[in-house]
């Protein structure tokens, strides 16, 4: 699952406050936001989430683990963020013992989390943010999830998502909505774009003080309004530092509610692996495969979709 919203809308407490509702099931938290607040939320002093390894800052055993021994691609060096899985690649679990996971994803209150890095002062003028993100999108590319198995990302504000395919990765996207005209105007823009892609999207209301900030949302995002949180003690003092209480009832519902609605979907694994193939299309024609120095839609195993095989059948180990 994703969360996505205008900056401000409380997208990051959300994620943070899914996550817990989800420890001690299987698990992965990923921090793809540009501004990178998810590990605070989830309860890490700003020392301790400094410190904590960048996905970003790792591309290189990332992409060497994943290709495993898949004819298709030539080299660590010639994988691309969009670079799909095929027949020898290296498969993920959510939860599994693997070089990636021990290398960047650390406990943080109790939930497994990974974090792409902040945009650094370095990259000012000679990088963009999506080129840190997408660690993610080889993660998710390569990753097989069940029933009962969650991923939930934090991503970066607005309509920023549609910048690589990344937005296409997860059964369900919530959109973090205030009760006001620009945060509603986020909505419209982000589901003009998912829409032509079949995401789905679902909006939770935030900051919800009275009954007539429900009737606002519902009058302008309708049915697609699945729940909301109301003004929270707990989530106050969460972030200001202070994580102890209990969160009210009837937040706890919608946290639940966004669960169920994860668990309700069925995954469709072949055009999870088509979109990939079309994503990974798109950026070698427009500038991989000049900049590898090779023909990157090579890459594409038309006879492989994700999902349909055991790890132990991609005969690498």
């Amino acid at each position: 699952m994703a969360f996505v919203g205008k900056g401000g809308s409380g997208k990051t407490t959300l994620a943070a406050l899914t996550a817990r509702r989800l420890a001690g099931r299987p698990l992965l938290a990923i921090d793809a936001d540009i501004n990178q607040h998810l590990a605070a939320a989830l309860g890490a002093s700003e020392d301790e989430a400094v410190l904590l390894p960048a996905l970003g800052d790792h591309l290189d055993l990332i992409k060497e683990y994943l290709r495993g021994d898949n004819p298709r691609i030539s080299s660590a060096h010639a994988m691309v963020k969009t670079t799909p899985p095929g027949r020898g690649s290296r498969l993920l679990t959510v939860s599994e013992t693997n070089p990636i996971y021990e290398r960047l994803v650390h406990d943080v209150g109790g939930i497994p989390l990974a974090v792409t890095g902040p945009f650094a002062t370095e990259d000012l003028g000679v990088a963009c943010y999506h080129s840190k993100v997408g660690a993610v999108e080889l993660l998710l590319n390569h990753l097989v999830d069940g029933a009962g198995e969650y991923v939930v990302v934090d991503m970066t504000a607005g309509a920023d998502s549609f910048a690589s395919g990344l937005f296409t990765r997860f059964d369900v996207t919530f959109l973090v909505c205030e009760p006001t005209l620009r945060s509603v105007g986020v909505y419209k823009q982000y589901v003009g774009y998912a829409r032509d892609f079949g995401v789905r999207v679902h909006v939770v209301g935030n900051k919800i003080d009275d009954e007539s900030d429900v009737d606002f949302l519902r009058a302008h995002v309708g049915d697609d309004l699945l729940t909301w949180i109301g003004r929270s003690g707990f989530v106050k003092a969460a972030e200001r530092g202070v994580f102890s209480g209990r969160l009210e009832p009837e937040n706890a519902s919608a946290l639940d509610k966004i669960v169920k609605t994860v668990d309700l979907c069925t995954k469709d694994w072949p055009t999870y692996t088509r979109q990939a193939n079309e994503f990974h299309l798109r950026n070698a024609q427009a500038w991989a495969s000049a900049k590898v120095g090779e023909d990157l839609a090579a890459q594409i195993d038309p006879e492989f979709v994700l999902g349909t095989l055991r790890k132990d059948e991609q005969h690498v180990a």
